[in-house]
Order: C-alpha cells, then sequence, then structure tokens
C-alpha cells in the first residue's frame, strides 16, 4: 500500500469512529463535559472527512470528477449491477450538511441541543446509512465485521435509551 492509498484509508477510518462516538453521545445525550468532548470528536471526524475526500481526489483521481463519478459508477455496479456514480453527490451532501452541523454546534450550543426530534433522528438515520454502506455493503473482510458491530451497537444504544 503506497502513502497515498494509507492517507486515504486511515483518515475514513478514523472519521468513522468518531461518526460513532459521536452519534452514541447524540442517542445517549450525556452531561455537558462529555457533550464537549463530543463535540470534539464530531467536528474532528468532520475534518478527517473532508481531508479523506481530499486525499482521494488528489492520489486516486487526479482531481479529475470523471473519475470519481466513474469509480463510484464501478463500485456500486459491483456491489449492485447499477452502473451509477450519483451516490458521489449524496457524499458531497454529507459533507455540506455535516460542516453545517459542526458549525452550529459550535456556534449556538444551546440551539443545538433545542433541535427538533425529528431533525435529530433523520440526520441519524441518514448517518447510519452512510455508515453501513461505507463499512458493511462496500467493504469484504473483517473491517465488514467491525462495521456491522458498530451499526449493532448504535441500535442497541438506541432501543436501551429512555424514552424522552
Amino acid at each position: 500500500m503506497n502513502r497515498g492509498d494509507l492517507l486515504i484509508r486511515i483518515t475514513i477510518w478514523i472519521a468513522l469512529l468518531g461518526y460513532l462516538a459521536g452519534a452514541a453521545y447524540a442517542i445517549a445525550r450525556g452531561g455537558a463535559r462529555w457533550e464537549r468532548a463530543a463535540r470534539t470528536v464530531w467536528t474532528a471526524s468532520c475534518v478527517l472527512l473532508f481531508a479523506h475526500v481530499g486525499f482521494a481526489l488528489h492520489f486516486a483521481h487526479g482531481w479529475s470528477q470523471t473519475s470519481v463519478y466513474a469509480e463510484t459508477a464501478r463500485q456500486t455496479a459491483e456491489v449492485f449491477g447499477a452502473n451509477w456514480g450519483g451516490g458521489m453527490f449524496i457524499n458531497y451532501g454529507l459533507m455540506l450538511v455535516w460542516l453545517a452541523e459542526v458549525v452550529w454546534w459550535w456556534a449556538a450550543p444551546a440551539s443545538y441541543r433545542r433541535r427538533p426530534r425529528w431533525l435529530v433522528v433523520a440526520w441519524q438515520g441518514f448517518l447510519l446509512f452512510i455508515f453501513f454502506n461505507a463499512t458493511v455493503v462496500f467493504v469484504a473482510g473483517p473491517l465488514r465485521w467491525l462495521g456491522l458491530g458498530g451499526c449493532a451497537g448504535l441500535l442497541l444504544l438506541f432501543l436501551r435509551r429512555p424514552r424522552e
């Protein structure tokens, strides 16, 4: 594995671990000290997602969106049989919404904590869908089992959470 591949892989896996920690906070809603730590990890994970995309664009695609689209379509066809690269746009949308959420959490934490439950459920559901696809559907071997364990852990945490 060359340096570029290593940077691409390390940044996304650390970002995904940070997602798990942040999502666990969102579900469990710990105290103020835990919230500060979760916000920091959530922010670092968002930054690492941007770094991952930057490294992938640079090292794997030569900054070509056509190359990104073609590779996304190839992987989608390999798994689902549909030669569609639109997942690229879903990932870019994820990045923008995650960045907006991070900014909101830092700029107005009280407002962020009071956001509507439907928004939290929709956002966390979307993130879990992305996480599941990134770690279970499009990955093979031991990493797939780790991803499945992370998804199962979040679902169990959600199911055990006291109702508000």
